[in-house]
């Protein structure tokens, strides 16, 4: 077991010089920057807004389900960090273009990589014509955090797994209450 988090441990430290000495174009470090703020919760309200208005007969119960999966993530991501003690990428090895600080010290699991899929995973269930848009949103949030420095690989992969898991009990829960 060891061997295997030793391996993934390596693989991230690479992943994240190669991305830390990466000079990305202006308009992939604007959109990263952008989703990295927006994933800080302004996405998701404003989309929890848009269904309220729009979103039909099915509106509370997708509202409910999104914000139950949201509430779950973020506190089982602040138990999982406190536990895991992991060093972010920004704390190792500086990034040559992102100066952005990290909500708090620790990297595992990525929260915001929780909450974009714990979210966007009962919508998609809801508003299956919704998917390419609340997928590219979820999927943009979790890449800016690799792409700042914020994040190892492991940390996002970890916590889309986390977020469409939790995303998807609340689903069902919703469903059968």
């Amino acid at each position: 077991m060891s061997s295997m988090f030793s391996a993934i441990t390596s693989r991230d430290h690479k992943l994240m010089r190669r991305i830390n000495r990466w000079a990305a174009p202006q308009w992939i470090r604007l959109w990263m920057i952008w989703a990295t703020r927006l994933g800080d919760g302004w996405l998701w309200s404003m989309m929890a807004l848009v269904i309220l208005l729009f979103g039909g007969a099915d509106r509370f119960a997708a509202i409910a389900a999104a914000g139950m999966a949201s509430a779950s993530g973020t506190l089982l991501f602040m138990a999982i960090k406190r536990i895991c003690g992991r060093e972010r990428p920004c704390a190792t090895e500086p990034h040559c273009w992102a100066r952005l600080l990290p909500p708090d010290q620790f990297s595992f699991p990525s929260g915001h990589s929780i909450n974009a899929f714990a979210i966007t995973t009962p919508l998609i269930l809801f508003y299956p014509a919704l998917t390419l848009g609340l997928l590219f949103c979820a999927a943009s949030v979790a890449l800016s955090r690799i792409l700042l420095g914020l994040h190892f690989l492991s940390d996002v992969i970890a916590g889309c797994v986390i977020g469409m898991l939790i995303g998807y009990g609340a689903y069902l829960l919703v469903l059968t209450s």
